[in-house]
């Protein structure tokens, strides 16, 4: 499965930033697209349509990653420890790609098309959310297969 030309779709289909990404991304969850869709509504445009918070692709991922890697006990740091790492480190990886992590200050800059958003290439896209859009679940994917292999696996390679 291609998932990020399903969230390119799923963009042009109407679905915001955040609901995109998350979408395709249910199955890394075990979940189904009709169940995460909805829940992400909100968090398009920067929270509501603000511009004002994260990019809404973030979010979306952001979402996937607290289904892959929960903290599901309130008194389990070490979850709660290991989803902050990774989510924090799944937003470096997109501010080292596009300079930003905030939806207004990415629709300002405009950042386009790069040898560093390879899927946006790929997929000849030339929106500016849908390169935020791809380009996320293109991080998401690399880091939760990492994640998931742990640290041995990397190296193995």
């Amino acid at each position: 499965m291609d998932r990020c030309a399903l969230a390119y779709q799923y963009h042009k289909e109407g679905w915001n930033c955040a609901q995109s990404v998350a979408g395709a991304c249910a199955d890394l969850a075990g979940r189904t697209p009709e169940e995460i869709l909805p829940l992400m509504g909100s968090f398009g445009g920067g929270l509501g349509g603000s511009h004002e918070e994260v990019c809404g692709a973030i979010s979306g991922g952001a979402l996937i990653l607290s289904l892959c890697f929960p903290h599901a006990q309130g008194g389990d740091q070490e979850a709660k420890r290991n989803l902050y790492r990774v989510t924090k480190e799944y937003r470096r990886r997109f501010f080292e790609v596009f300079g930003y992590s905030r939806c207004g200050d990415l629709l300002q800059a405009r950042p386009g098309v790069t040898e560093k958003t390879p899927a946006a290439q790929r997929l000849g896209v030339a929106s500016h959310c849908d390169n935020m859009i791809v380009t996320a679940v293109e991080l998401l994917e690399a880091l939760v297969r990492e994640e998931q292999e742990g640290p041995g696996e990397e190296a193995a390679r």
